[in-house]
């Protein structure tokens, strides 16, 4: 082989070894710029004003928004993310049972860092108050057909005195199997949480998370929701998560570090009221 050939193969595998080393390069390097996936609002607009923060220190902030939330957890997985903001911890918890991942494999995901926190909330366009006395014999109310999100639907149901749950129900299982009491037969019809804002105008109540009330611009029917302090107000935090390897990456440190920063709490408060609230 002459010189001139075995520069260019020298060079070839240096150019080879560096595509191998660029696949976990955001799991190895302190990179300054950060691909985060996330629903639209309030994930993305937060993460719009996050974004101008980060910039002064030098840091590249990539938002790629999803309408809903299937793709985005294994989209982070697989290294097309960084992170991603869209869920809770009980939600990442699952995600990662049901996908099979383990503490230590190279798709299990944990959280950076949780950020705001959603109150699921009661909304109807036809009663001021929802109570037991308002409603009909067999009315129908609407809840979100996932797992967390039905228990979370269905304790505030029996806060507001609508039914009452069996005694060994909890806030992250409870299901409609669980109702001990339904003194109007309400019946639970359980559907996608992102299509149950469109229900609103067919049934006298809908129970749903606050990210899809925000999109529907539902909001002025909120008639009631989780108290702030309470065990939901924990255990359901929207979080940032990432690849095990990638939690203490120097940007996905900044980024959890200006998302729970003073001026993103006042921008919180300032856009969303209510629906949305700045973890503790």
């Amino acid at each position: 082989m002459n010189k001139l050939l075995k520069v260019a193969a020298a060079a070839g595998i240096a150019l080879a070894l560096t595509a191998c080393g660029s696949s976990s390069a955001n799991e190895e390097t302190d990179s300054k710029t950060i691909k985060v996936g996330a629903t639209t609002s309030p994930h993305a607009v937060i993460l719009e004003e996050a974004k101008k923060l980060m910039e002064k220190d030098g840091y590249t902030l990539e938002i790629t928004e999803f309408s809903d939330y299937p793709n985005i957890n294994p989209s982070t997985s697989d290294g097309s993310l960084d992170a991603n903001y869209f869920q809770h911890q009980p939600y990442l918890d699952s995600y990662n049972a049901d996908s099979g991942y383990s503490e230590g494999d190279d798709g299990y995901l944990v959280s950076a860092g949780s950020i705001h926190y959603e109150p699921m909330g009661a909304y109807s366009e036809t009663l001021e108050e929802i109570s037991l006395d308002n409603l009909k014999e067999g009315d129908q109310v609407v809840v979100p057909n996932d797992a967390t999100n039905e228990a979370r639907a269905l304790f505030l149901l029996q806060d507001l005195g609508i039914i009452t749950l069996n005694e060994d129900a909890t806030i992250d299982k409870a299901t409609a199997a669980d109702i001990k009491e339904n003194p109007k037969n309400v019946e639970i019809v359980e559907i996608a949480a992102d299509q149950i804002p469109s229900r609103i105008k067919d049934v006298p109540v809908i129970v749903v998370n606050g990210n899809y009330a925000l999109d529907a611009d539902i909001t002025q029917y909120l008639r009631a929701q989780e108290d702030a302090d309470s065990e939901a107000a924990q255990l359901y935090a929207n979080v940032i998560a990432v690849k095990e390897a990638n939690k203490d990456n120097e940007a996905v440190q900044e980024l959890v570090k200006v998302l729970k920063s003073d001026d993103i709490k006042a921008f919180i408060a300032e856009n969303f009221g209510d629906t949305v609230q700045a973890a503790k």
